[in-house]
């Protein structure tokens, strides 16, 4: 058996260490120049997709910088997936972040990664979850308050009723034979973590690639999101053809760019 392309072994962060209820979360990290960039990927996704192993290869050829996870219930992570809400993948995101890198960060966040980078970038009411280290984001396939955004009005009646009796609600999933699953907790804590609610103030410029021909997240979710960035170094691709994974040769080259652009500003700066 050929063993060389296989992943070499993560290594582990632990979080709530002190608690009943640590969680171990896998990561791969290594250091560079500044910035480093950090990839949050999507729900239900992986730091083993095409996009990250992509990002990985970049920031290796341009000596910077790199981290990617696994959020808790995710990949090789430990944890249930059903557990997770928004709050705790945005705390396992920052325990990696605090745990594995230093200096200035470029944030690139894959759909619902989106949400967590500006959790992570925002100013909100003059606390900086990162003191400010946060030089660039790079949105792709943004899609931050999905849950009540996206989420909650295509959901049918069958789907609320299980909400309400069971916790939780499933739907097949267009990426994996096992269905995706929505919690109530996912839903509730999504409410109470939604930036798209007035200026998200990020000081830091912002690159978006949206795919036009996305089912999953309408590329009028990241115009409306734009329309949120008080910042004037907004720069939005919207990509003809493109899908939600956003993994065509083209797209990879366009996320690349799009990340050494943000670097050398950070550098510049």
């Amino acid at each position: 058996m050929a063993t060389e392309n296989l992943p070499s072994p993560p290594d582990f962060v632990t979080v709530n260490g002190g608690t009943e209820n640590p969680r171990r979360l896998a990561v791969r990290a290594f250091p560079g120049a500044a910035p480093t960039l950090v990839w949050l990927g999507g729900y239900r996704s992986d730091m083993l997709g095409t996009k990250a192993e992509r990002l990985s290869a970049l920031a290796s050829r341009e000596g910077l910088g790199f981290c990617r996870f696994d959020y808790s219930g995710h990949g090789e992570s430990e944890g249930r997936f059903a557990d997770g809400t928004i709050s705790r993948w945005r705390d396992d995101a920052l325990a990696v972040i605090d745990a594995k890198t230093q200096g200035p960060l470029i944030l690139v966040g894959s759909s619902m990664g989106a949400w967590i980078a500006l959790l992570l970038a925002r100013r909100n009411e003059g606390v900086r979850l990162l003191a400010g280290r946060v030089k660039g984001l790079l949105l792709l396939a943004p899609a931050p308050d999905f849950t009540q955004r996206l989420l909650l009005p295509a959901m049918t009646e069958e789907q609320r009723s299980d909400l309400e009796t069971k916790g939780f609600c499933t739907e097949p999933s267009d990426y994996s034979p096992e269905p995706n699953i929505y919690t109530r907790a996912l839903i509730e804590d999504g409410a109470a973590n939604g930036v798209m609610t007035g200026p998200i103030a990020t000081d830091c410029p912002i690159r978006i690639i949206q795919g036009m021909a996305d089912p999953d997240v309408p590329f009028g979710h990241a115009l409306d999101l734009v329309s949120h960035l008080p910042t004037d170094a907004v720069t939005v691709t919207l990509v003809p053809g493109g899908d939600h994974r956003l993994s065509r040769e083209a797209d990879l080259l366009l996320m690349e760019q799009a990340a050494m652009d943000l670097a050398r500003m950070s550098s510049a700066s």
